[in-house]
């Protein structure tokens, strides 16, 4: 266990924004954990969870506690012919995990691959890409209540999932730490490659493998999302909005070009956010030091010791120029702290 007071966080966040927190506590196990909540060190005091720190934009320095994740290991539990049932501590960072699962032959992270972050905040959030979303091989989640030290396990199927979104971050929000979270993998083939170029990304490596869609997805990614050593960023800034079956319809008539995707029994329609930043005309744009990357307009980047109030401006011209063109409101996967 490590504790640091007046503790710079600039190279915690993938933004790469200077802040610092009062206090930081990193911690590499379970026990550790239940001895700091049961201390007298946290009580009364704001606590952020911080994990790879790659959905944290600081507007202002911490004035709390933030508690780091150090807890390791991947291990197998259970496990037969058709799948392995595997237990990840949350301080694990979450491509370790995905290459390990490929080099291991076990089906359905691949799609996940290079994702930031570490394994703790991937059920929070509920992340997800080409098709594939983390909740579909959560087998449960386990960790301490803040309040009391006291342990809970929430099964998957209980953790309310949904787009981006997860108890975690409604009616738990604040309230837990991850320390462990349990995935169940399959250990035949059950590719899913539908969803944008990732079929041909695939075929022109050869042979539809494991280790083949994960560098598929690897060269998709890397071709339109910068390298946060490069520009800090966030990743995805924003969510993709879902729309009214109705709604899209309207905005047909005007754009008729609008990529979409169509949810349920054609009650919903999710239009990408990047398309509809593009389309406003930020794309390659910026304000000050704060900008939109110029290969994928859902990014936005740190150009060079940007504030985090320099990119929230940048964020809300953006929202209201979309709306005004689309009556679209877009919500932000990026966590404001400050």
């Amino acid at each position: 266990m490590k504790i640091l007071s007046n503790f710079s966080l600039k190279h915690l966040n993938t933004f790469g924004i200077d802040a610092s927190a009062d206090r930081y506590i990193f911690y590499t196990s379970e026990d550790e954990l239940k001895h700091i909540i049961d201390s007298d060190q946290i009580r009364d005091v704001p606590i952020l969870i911080l994990g790879g720190g790659s959905n944290l934009l600081f507007v202002s320095n911490f004035n709390g506690v933030v508690l780091h994740s150090g807890i390791q290991g991947i291990e197998k539990i259970q496990e037969n012919n058709q799948e392995v049932i595997i237990k990840v501590g949350a301080g694990v960072v979450w491509d370790h995990l995905v290459n390990w699962s490929v080099e291991n032959g076990f089906y359905g992270l691949e799609n996940l691959s290079i994702i930031p972050g570490n394994v703790g905040a991937a059920p929070v959030q509920n992340i997800g890409a080409y098709g594939v979303e983390v909740k579909d091989v959560i087998e449960k989640v386990e960790g301490l209540y803040l309040n009391d030290a006291s342990h809970f396990v929430i099964p998957g199927n209980e953790c309310q999932f949904d787009y981006r979104q997860s108890i975690f971050k409604t009616s738990l929000k604040g309230e837990v730490v991850i320390t462990n979270v349990y995935f169940r993998l399959k250990k035949q083939p059950g590719f899913i490659l539908d969803y944008g170029s990732l079929v041909d990304e695939v075929n022109k490596l050869g042979e539809t493998t494991l280790e083949n869609v994960r560098q598929a997805v690897i060269k998709i990614r890397q071709s339109k999302l910068p390298d946060p050593e490069e520009f800090g960023n966030a990743g995805s800034f924003f969510k993709n909005p879902v729309i009214s079956f109705t709604q899209f319809l309207n905005l047909q008539k005007s754009f008729p070009e609008i990529p979409h995707f169509i949810l349920g029994k054609n009650s919903l329609v999710k239009i990408p956010a990047g398309w509809l930043i593009e389309k406003c005309g930020w794309k390659g744009k910026s304000i000050g030091n704060a900008g939109v990357h110029h290969k994928q307009a859902l990014v936005l980047v740190n150009l060079g010791n940007a504030s985090g109030n320099e990119i929230v401006e940048l964020a809300e011209r953006i929202e209201n120029d979309v709306f005004y063109a689309f009556s679209i409101k877009l919500e932000r996967e990026v966590n404001v702290v400050g």
